[in-house]
């Protein structure tokens, strides 16, 4: 199967690897973030999504709490209606798995001007 990979808005590359309505339950999307790029503040409602960092190193800022250092193996939680966004610190890619439950939906993302 060809997985595409997308510059979104946000300002990162997504590639879907699981989302569809056949498993509700969870979708996987391998998420890319330039070096010294910052994605956009930004919300999921209804959903909970894990950063599973695979490469690299970030900033993870979630909701009120500060930043929080991240790399290979942290596992960063975002509850439903979380305001979030991560930070690419190193001088690689920094690539990580963006895991939902339930699964992703369009409807369900809010760009944020914090």
């Amino acid at each position: 199967m060809t997985r595409s990979e997308l510059f979104i808005s946000e300002g990162c590359f997504v590639t879907e690897w699981s989302n569809t309505p056949e498993d509700p339950a969870v979708s996987i999307a391998r998420v890319r973030v330039p070096p010294h790029s910052t994605t956009r503040w930004h919300r999921l409602e209804g959903t909970t999504e894990r950063y599973v960092i695979l490469e690299g190193s970030g900033r993870a800022y979630v909701g009120e709490t500060g930043p929080k250092d991240v790399g290979p193996g942290d596992v960063v939680l975002i509850a439903p209606g979380c305001r979030q966004r991560i930070t690419n610190t190193g001088t690689g890619e920094l690539v990580f798995l963006a895991v939902c439950t339930p699964r992703f939906t369009y409807d369900a993302y809010e760009e944020l001007e914090c």
